[in-house]
Parts: C-alpha cells; structure tokens; sequence
C-alpha cells in the first residue's frame, strides 16, 4: 500500500526520524494559514502517489503570501503529469506546505528487500535530489550498497560506513548515522517493503533531514498494523483495482486489450508473458486465488469486461483447490448475467475438468477452449484478428 508524503513523514516521525516542519491542506485559504504560521518561504508540495513531482511542476517555492496564493491555486485541481504517472497523469487534490530550509548537501537514502539474497539492504548517495536510476547507470561507484542481517538488524558500524562512504563529518556524520538507524526501525516497525527519502537534506545549520519521503507499506503485514489502512487513498488508485480489492481480488490494470483470468500469480505471470510471445497485450493481472467461489469468479469476471480496452478473454485456471467445474459454474453465469458479446477463450487442467468442459459445452455458449497455455494464447489473439 502507497501513502502520501505527508502521511509518510507522519509516521516516520514517529520513530525519530526528523522530517521539515510542514502541514496537509486542501484549499488556498488552507495553504495561506499553514504558510502563516511556518513563516516564509515555504514549499507547496503536490501529494500524489508519484514521484518526478518537482519537473512536472508540482513542487514550488514561495517567498510571499501571493506567491502562496497563486501556486496552491495553481497546483490544487490540475492534472499533474510526471514519468510515474503515465500521459493520463494524476488529479492534485492535497497539498504538503513545507518550512523552507537551507540546503548545503542532498543525499540518497533508501530501505528495501532485495529478494535475490532474501534480506534488507540499504542504498545510499552523495547523489541526492536526482534520478537514482540515472545514477546508478552512468556513475554506479557513487552508489553506495549495505545489507543488513534480519536476524539482529542494522548495526551501528554499518550506519557509520554508510554515513563515511558519504563523505560526511564531525556532527553532520553523528546526525546521518542516528538518521540512518531511525529510518531502519521505521522500516521495520512498519512492515515496510520500501522506505526511500530522495533527498536526504544536510542543512546548512547541520541537520539532517527526510527533505522527501516515499513509503510503501507491505500489503500482507497489515493485519499487524490496521490503523494504517485508514492511510489507504483510494482516489490514488484505479478504480478497477478499487473494486478488486472489496472480492478479495488481486488485479492490477495494464495497458493491453486480453483480460487474463488466472488463478495463482505464478501462472498469472505466466499467461501474461505467453499472451505476448504469441503477439498480444495482456489488458491486467488477475489472480483469483486457489479457493475462488463461483460468486468470485463472476465477480472477476465481470470486473474484467468492465474495462473498455478488453476486446477478448482469456481463462487459464489448473484445477487444484480451485475445481474446474466451479470455474465453469462462475463463468456460465457471468456471462449470462452481462450478457457478454466479447470472445473468450477458456484452457483449463485439473479436478473435475472433464465436468468443467462439459457444463461449458452445454452452456449454448460460444466458448472458445484450448488444451494448453500455447494454444489458448494463440486462439486468443486470432480471435482479435492477429498480432497486436
């Protein structure tokens, strides 16, 4: 789960880390008295779920009450457009007012799991304040890179090398090695999978600060943590992804025009990567789980053809937990129930599936079946006239 900026620095405040004066508003009026009483000059901050804010014009500096007027008016309401967003962009609908500080140096700062080695790892810059990407690619010796023992957590000697392997001194180095360690409890306290602060600030008056905050919440620890549900903002996300989410669905929306019925993320993944090998576009991910009903499977699939861009279907279930006579059963009824005029193509294996293809056969339906991944793909993308 994604939170704003202002909700990230909230909590990492909570376990020390120190963040820039700064509060949420919604309206002009709202960012005038914030600004008020900060003092000038503050930054208006954007709050979406998406970085690159600052080029797409969504980060501002204001050194006058006008100026505050003028860019929260600007800001609030527009469609901000940035390299995470997409061309659709994202509506602006809260606003961060931030204390101006003074900066001498920005930093790189992040926390998360890297599943090749199954641990934490810290990654670190003197590169702060750009395209960490772009960093890494062209000048990758500025990267700095510690992993951490799950075991017994960060120890203070690696928070020390890290802060020395940024080039900092004296006092600035005590404050970047007791940052470094907060931010390593908020990531764990949390349950995070991603904590990254880009950029880490070194003030001119030696602090160091979160300048920036992006936090991302691990969806499966937050049954350990359900006062942070209520952070969830969910004119942030797609609202067939919204909608997924009340059946217990996992769906994410991609930009192709095959919906994909799958049950299991492994084979999801699968059908996705077969779906283009054979030339087409997979329109989502949609796992349905190995205990699916027939009501969750008419659920998926009527959350599937409510997107416009799906021209086709393809059902690729194994018949595990899941029986494929269930599956047949949900989607016989859906199909009914919305009277679909789309093609599907339905591959199915495993427990009662010769009880599944016949309920299809005698639904009166035209379904369209296959008898492995290769084929249904195919069949698929013939159905929509070819390769995409």
């Amino acid at each position: 789960m994604n939170v704003h900026e202002y909700q990230a620095k909230a909590l990492l405040a909570r376990f020390g880390v120190e963040t820039p004066r700064g509060t949420k508003v919604d309206t002009v009026e709202g960012a005038l008295a914030a600004a008020q009483s900060l003092g000038l000059p503050v930054i208006v901050k954007a709050q979406i779920h998406a970085g690159g804010r600052g080029k797409g014009g969504g980060v501002k500096l204001a050194k006058t009450e006008d100026e505050v007027k003028t860019i929260a008016g600007a800001i609030l309401g527009m469609t901000l457009v940035t390299a995470q967003t997409g061309p659709e962009g994202k509506l602006v609908r809260k606003l961060l007012i931030e204390e101006g500080l003074n900066i001498k140096d920005e930093l790189y700062v992040s926390f998360l799991i890297d599943r090749a080695i199954g641990r934490t790892i810290c990654i670190a810059s003197a590169a702060g304040g750009m395209e960490i990407e772009k960093v890494a690619e062209e000048t990758p010796e500025k990267i700095l890179r510690v992993e951490i023992d799950p075991a017994i957590g960060m120890r203070p000697y690696q928070a020390r090398q890290l802060a020395f392997g940024l080039g900092l001194e004296g006092d600035v180095l005590k404050k970047a090695v007791h940052f470094l360690t907060m931010l390593y409890s908020a990531f764990r306290g949390l349950d995070a999978s991603q904590v990254e602060i880009n950029p880490c600030l070194v003030t001119q008056e030696g602090d160091v600060l979160a300048l920036d905050a992006k936090l991302n919440l691990d969806d499966a620890a937050l049954f350990r943590h359900k006062d942070l549900l209520e952070l969830r903002d969910t004119d942030e996300e797609s609202p067939l992804e919204v909608e997924a989410s009340k059946f217990g669905l996992n769906y994410i929306k991609l930009d192709g025009n095959v919906g994909c019925m799958v049950n299991g993320a492994g084979l999801a993944m699968a059908t996705m990567d077969i779906i283009k090998l054979a030339g087409g576009a997979p329109a989502n991910f949609l796992d349905v789980g190995g205990g699916a009903s027939a009501e969750q499977i008419k659920n998926a699939f009527r959350l599937l053809i409510s997107d416009d861009q799906v021209k086709a279907v393809l059902i690729n279930i194994f018949g595990g937990i899941l029986r494929v006579d269930r599956l047949a059963e949900g989607v016989i009824a859906a199909v009914k129930e919305l009277d679909v005029k789309i093609p599907i193509v339905i591959r199915a294996e495993g427990t009662n599936v010769e009880l599944g293809k016949k309920m299809l056969a005698e639904s009166g339906l035209n379904f369209v079946t296959a008898d492995s991944m290769q084929e249904a793909a195919d069949k698929v993308v013939a159905q929509l006239g070819g390769a995409a």
